[in-house]
């Protein structure tokens, strides 16, 4: 059942700045912080239930267009739950704005400085330690959405599909949309 929420400013501005903390976070992209999304508000505001956190991300990867969109939708379906479309397009906005501003700020003036030093030691160093920062994101953001699917006894399947598309991806050159047209496939034929 979609919750029927009574949000008021502090709530908005409560959930802007926790946007904007995340996306000085999101180190590898906004979808590296998908279990912290979760966590504030699924879990702790319940603004929204696991459907419908699962659901805006499937729907707007599905969609073309920049990952960021998840937030959009995000942002639009607590809106719905807090009162109608002006509400939603409240809380899309609210979001998106949370999300970008201050993560395209910094990474303007920091990428500025970086090129101009590029060939200093720390800025290699720094480079080089952020790779399994961002891949343990990453990680983390895939195990929140799988486990939200189901469980991985009845859903083999679906668990199956997923490990092999990650040891595909990480050991061949094969392109990821021939693995995402793969599962589209199974999608379609029930297998996942």
């Amino acid at each position: 059942m979609m919750p029927v929420l009574d949000l008021h400013w502090h709530d908005w501005s409560v959930l802007f700045l926790h946007y904007a903390m995340l996306s000085l976070l999101s180190v590898g992209g906004v979808v590296t912080t998908i279990p912290e999304m979760h966590r504030f508000l699924v879990d702790q505001q319940h603004w929204l239930v696991d459907q419908q956190f699962a659901a805006s991300i499937a729907l707007a990867q599905a969609a073309p267009g920049p990952n960021v969109l998840f937030v959009a939708v995000l942002g639009w379906n607590i809106g719905m739950n807090a009162g109608g479309y002006a509400t939603a397009a409240l809380g899309m906005a609210v979001t998106m704005f949370g999300a970008l501003v201050p993560s395209t700020t910094l990474t303007y003036f920091v990428s500025r400085w970086g090129h101009r030093n590029r060939e200093l030691r720390a800025v290699r160093a720094f480079k080089q330690g952020m790779s399994p920062i961002v891949i343990s994101l990453l990680i983390a953001t895939g195990w929140i959405l799988a486990s939200s699917h189901g469980d991985p006894a009845t859903d083999w399947p679906l668990w199956l599909l997923s490990a092999v598309t990650a040891v595909v991806v990480t050991f061949t050159r094969l392109h990821l949309l021939w693995l995402l047209a793969l599962g589209a496939i199974l999608g379609v034929l029930g297998i996942v």
